[in-house]
Formats: C-alpha cells, structure tokens, sequence
C-alpha cells in the first residue's frame, strides 16, 4: 500500500471518528423519542374502530400497493407466521435501548474526578466511543439480545421463503434479463474498459458491470411487478375502503333514501364505492410514476430501502 493511500485512509478513519460522537449523541437522542411514539401510534390505531382500520387499510393498498409490493407481502407473511413473535422481540429490544439511553445520560453526568467538568467532556473522540461501547457492553443482557435477534432472523427466513414463492415470475424474469444482458456486456463491453482503466483497477470492471446489469434487469422485471401489484392493490384497497364506507354509513343511520340497506349484498353502493376508490387509486400510482411525491418520498425513505433491500434479497440472494 502507497503513501497517499495510507493518508486518504488515516483521513477517512480522523473524519468518521469526528462524526461518531455526534452520531452517537444524535441517536441517543432520537431513540426515545422514536419509540414514544410508535407506542402512542400503536395505543391509538388499537382505540380505533374496525370501520376506520380497515378504511385505512383499504387506502394504504390502494394509494400505495404498487409502490411498496414487496413490502407490504413481507407484512402480510409476517403477520400470519410471526407477528407476535415479531412483536415480542421489538419490546425486548426497545426496553434494553432505554435501559441503555438511561445508563448514558448517568454517565454523562459523571465526575469521577472531582474537577467540575464532566469525565465524558474531557475525553478525546475515540475514548468516547470506546467508553461508551464498553458501558452498552457492561449494560446490555446479552441473553435477552440473541433471544430477540435470533426470533427476528427466523421470522424473515420464512418471510423471503414466502415471498420467492409469490413473486417467483418476477424473480425468474429478472435472471433472465439479467443473462441475457450478462453476456453482451461481458463481449462487447469489458474488453473496451479493461483496455481504457489502469491495469490495477480493471479487475473490477466484470464485477461492476454485473452489478449494473443486475441492478437494470432488476428495475425492469420489477417495474413491470409494480403495475401488476398496484392494479391488484387498488382493487383489494378499493373494496376495503367501499364495504368500510358502506358499514359505516349503515352504522350511522344514513340510508341516502333507502339506498343503503343493512345487508350490502342488496345494494351496489359498495360496489360502486369499491370501483371508483380503485380506479382513482390505481391513476394516482400511475400518474406518480409508481414512486412517492415530496414529501413523503423523504418522510417514507427507510421504507422504500426496506422494499429495495427485500427486491434484491428474493431476487439474488439465492442464486
């Protein structure tokens, strides 16, 4: 190894050790507040009545089905082979990143020495992460982790063991593309730029291009899942959203002169209902690109890396 490479690699390690206090800091910071409110979300989505869940529902798949297909199946599995086992681990978990959270904000206050400062302000960038690593090492159960950890790993196996099955075309379609890509490149377009890049740099020209055709195949076979899954949402969403509206005109008396009976098998209200919700949640995917608009594409970014990171887990991840 160079001289200069060892100075961009000192300097990259002098930069991420200035952005772990800060990030540490930062995450502290946000945790309580994250799970404070994913408990609140949860006591009152749980006071809601079933009426206004299932609207809710019915609207996520049909506004939102095709944009987050993967996602929302991953749900759907877990849901029926592991939510409470899910659920469990995520308390197990939250409880041990509070515990945490308190030991730190203690050993922020801390003066072992008796100067007036506190120890943790007179520590240099790497003794503070080091002294914070050993106080999660010191504070955590290591048990109640694995127990947590290992539940959720199995929940996912069979989650992605779910999903190769239900997405199997999708998945078949963009190995296909993929090879089919795969060789052209590797005749027509890897010689060039072995030829044009540095002999020490070439090696990874094979590599990068089969991620490029890859990440194209996937993209393309995907695309074309998105509108099958958003047509196919928006009628699942568009007949929850109906029957919710219908039950809930019913409970509340309103019969719109007598068009609205008590059984919704002698109207077709709901089902009027349930084709004019799809055919405008199926438009809005569609004329949104099936992609989020501003600004939910910033406030929903963790879940569509999650959709990306399952895509490219059931696609690639057992070949």
């Amino acid at each position: 190894m160079d001289d200069k490479t060892k100075e961009k690699i000192e300097g990259l390690t002098k930069t991420l050790r200035g952005l772990a206090k800060p990030a540490f800091d930062a995450f502290l910071f946000a945790l309580p507040h994250v799970i404070k409110f994913v408990q609140t979300a949860h006591d009152a989505w749980s006071k809601l009545p079933q009426n206004a869940i299932l609207f809710v529902y019915g609207f996520v798949f049909c506004f939102f089905g095709g944009m987050f297909p993967t996602l929302f199946a991953a749900i759907q599995a877990a849901e029926y082979g592991g939510r409470k086992t899910v659920m469990e681990s995520l308390k197990i978990l939250s409880d041990e990143a509070i515990v945490i959270i308190e030991e730190s904000k203690k050993d922020d206050k801390e003066d072992k020495d008796g100067d007036g400062i506190d120890d943790v302000k007179q520590l240099s960038k790497q003794e503070y992460m080091q002294r914070k690593t050993l106080l999660v090492l010191r504070k955590m159960n290591p048990e109640k982790l694995d127990k947590a950890l290992a539940s959720l790993y199995k929940v996912w196996l069979a989650v992605v063991a779910v999903l190769s099955v239900e997405f199997a075309k999708t998945i078949s379609l963009a190995l296909s593309i993929a090879d089919f890509l795969q060789k052209p490149c590797d005749r027509f377009i890897t010689p060039v730029l072995q030829r044009v890049i540095p002999d020490e740099y070439d090696k990874w020209v094979p590599v990068t291009l089969s991620w490029i055709t890859k990440a194209i195949a996937m993209s393309i076979a995907w695309y074309l899942q998105t509108v099958r899954s958003a047509f196919a949402s928006a009628m699942k969403g568009g007949l929850m959203m109906g029957r919710a509206a219908f039950q809930a005109m019913v409970h509340r008396g309103i019969t719109l002169g007598g068009l609205i009976p008590e059984d919704h098998g002698k109207s077709v209200v709901d089902e009027a209902l349930m084709y004019g919700f799809a055919g405008l949640g199926f438009y809005t995917q569609f004329s949104l690109g099936f992609s989020l608009p501003a600004p939910l594409n910033i406030i929903l970014f963790p879940l569509q890396l999650a959709e990306q990171y399952i895509r490219y887990t059931i696609t690639y991840g057992k070949k």
